[in-house]
């Protein structure tokens, strides 16, 4: 009862899968299924090798007569010939349809990581996000198919066999199915035993891909710090990881195969003592037992080695669920179903008791409250590691708030939608991404419509024009991934050029000077002078000099508001914070 009650569960979970996929596989069933029903053929056809050497058998080799039976060999090359040409087009019709289902998935998964909160990547590696939204895609997804395919295939084939058998002797058929069902019952436990191996392999999977990710955009760190033997060491002891998990997979699951073969062998043992007896007391010919052992040994010849394409199954469908599961996962970040579009931001922006926690109990902002009118220039200012970025970082919704509310105009952020909010934001960051391709196309990201002279006046507002006329190529030179062709301060402005073709009324400066030297700095602290004009600017800045002219500088202190005042009433407080941050820094 409890072996029926499990096997009833695995068949819904393989089912519930299947239909899961069902969406994705949709829009290719036709072809799909000419994949499906060429199986039927292919698998039938092992049958009519079996099936004729009765004949054969009975008519020359027992008769002595070969002229009846001159179209058995015409027969077999006939089948053989259409079931290759029928494997082919299955094949190459799996191929097709499972790349396709592949790739519809992986742009569905590419669209719902794009809209992933910062906090999913802040917890995420490189290499996670690489197994989890693409590896793993490709295993369940090319392996649907074609498990598909090599299950109709065996099952077909397996019942014209089985029919060929009781075709021969009942007798034999019987034993012969007693000892299928013994060799196939190993395969009912080997899901469980699977799927934490394949939890942990995923991880350990992941670790290596981000050691090579690490390796290529840090390798200038590895040079400069002679980390080689480093990186080695950590290297090695993921693949050690990932090599003891490979070990763990085949203790538990490489005696499926010899056990199946001792199984099996053992039933051509029995059926070869029980024909012998049979074709003595003539209850069958010597066709029938040729006939039945060749059917046999074809039935039973895949299944010695199905263990290894169980594996392949159970891995596939495991790699599936995880997929569903991310499919079916909603970002925490989501617009509501009522959200309206932020049009103008007329009056101010407000922080009203809002607090913070990446990790439940442990607060980086505690109840902020603070007004910035439209139009004015904000400078948050503190010791590192108190709050500064995180509750800049609030007003786009990169995260949101744990308690309390950031209002525009009145109304609570969270009520517009996500896209709109963002519109009316750009974000110069202190190291700012730039994609592979040319400046223009980095400049563009800002407004991918931009004419040519509203690329030209951002290039000159960033103060970028005489850099842009000493190359060859202009604004059309490549510039690397990441941009790692340029220099900081190129990057800087290149970033700047970006955020005024976005033309957005609010302004985020992240530390954008911090990692500068004197020259660039002085070049794209005009920049950022020239962004600034007419525009609401929220400053994060350790060089206090930066942020003197700022309407009202904020000090943050350990996730509070420790001052809020200008530059000059700051000062006056000889015992305040900012005053003592100034003068260290003047030091």
């Amino acid at each position: 009862m409890f072996a029926s009650l499990k096997n009833k569960v695995k068949s819904s979970y393989i089912i519930n899968n299947y239909s899961k996929m069902y969406p994705y596989v949709k829009p290719y069933t036709f072809r799909a299924l000419v994949a499906v029903l060429i199986t039927i053929p292919i698998g039938a056809m092992d049958a009519v090798i079996a099936w004729s050497l009765k004949p054969y058998m009975d008519i020359v080799m027992v008769n002595k007569s070969a002229v009846s039976t001159t179209y058995i060999p015409l027969l077999i090359i006939l089948f053989s010939m259409l079931q290759s040409l029928f494997n082919y087009t299955a094949t190459y019709l799996n191929t097709w349809v499972g790349r396709k289902i592949a790739n519809d998935v992986k742009i569905d998964l590419f669209a719902k990581l794009m809209h992933y909160d910062a906090q999913f990547f802040d917890n995420r590696r490189s290499g996670d996000i690489i197994l989890e939204f693409n590896t793993n895609v490709d295993t369940a997804c090319n392996g649907l198919l074609s498990n598909l395919k090599l299950f109709t295939t065996r099952v077909f084939s397996s019942l014209s066999l089985i029919a060929v058998l009781f075709y021969n002797s009942w007798q034999l058929a019987i034993v012969a199915v007693i000892v299928l069902l013994g060799a196939l019952y190993p395969l009912t436990t080997l899901r469980r035993k699977l799927k934490s191996l394949f939890n942990k392999n995923i991880f350990s999977s992941a670790a290596v891909m981000t050691h090579f990710n690490e390796t290529y955009s840090g390798n200038r760190i590895i040079a400069s710090y002679n980390l080689y033997d480093y990186q080695m060491h950590r290297f090695k002891e993921t693949l050690h990881s990932l090599f003891k998990l490979g070990i763990k997979m085949i203790q538990r699951t490489g005696m499926l195969s010899p056990i199946m073969h001792f199984v099996v062998s053992l039933g051509i043992a029995l059926v070869i003592w029980l024909g012998s007896y049979l074709i003595v007391t003539h209850q069958i010919t010597a066709g029938n037992f040729v006939s039945f052992i060749t059917a046999l040994i074809m039935l039973y010849n895949p299944i010695k080695s199905i263990g290894n394409n169980y594996n392949a199954v159970q891995l596939s469908l495991i790699a599936m669920e995880h997929v569903f599961k991310l499919l079916e996962d909603t970002p925490k970040i989501t617009d509501k179903p009522e959200a309206k579009s932020l049009q103008k931001i007329k009056k101010d922006i407000v922080y009203k008791d809002v607090c913070f926690e990446y990790r439940p109990g442990k607060p980086i902002l505690k109840n902020v409250n603070l007004d910035i009118k439209i139009g004015q220039t904000i400078a948050f200012v503190g010791n590192s590691g108190g709050g500064k970025t995180t509750l800049v970082n609030l007003l786009p919704r990169f995260y949101d708030v744990t308690s309390g509310q950031i209002l525009i105009d009145g109304t609570d952020i969270r009520d517009f939608q996500i896209d709109s909010l963002r519109e009316k934001i750009s974000v110069v960051f202190q190291d700012n991404f730039l994609f592979a391709g040319t400046i223009r196309d980095n400049i563009l990201l800002g407004a991918e419509n931009a004419t040519e002279e509203q690329i030209d006046r951002a290039v000159r507002s960033a103060c970028l024009e005489e850099f842009i006329q000493s190359l060859d190529k202009g604004l059309n030179t490549n510039i690397g991934e990441r941009g790692v062709l340029l220099s900081g301060g190129q990057r800087q402005r290149i970033a700047i050029a970006r955020a005024f073709i976005k033309n957005a009324p609010i302004v985020i400066l992240d530390e954008a000077t911090s990692a500068l030297d004197n020259k660039s700095e002085a070049i794209v602290q005009e920049a950022i002078n020239n962004l600034m004009e007419d525009r609401t600017v929220l400053i994060i800045a350790h060089r206090l000099s930066t942020v003197r002219h700022a309407d009202k500088i904020v000090v943050v202190n350990y996730g509070e508001i420790a001052e809020i005042g200008t530059h000059e009433e700051l000062i006056a407080k000889e015992d305040g914070i900012y005053a003592s941050l100034y003068k260290t820094q003047l030091k």
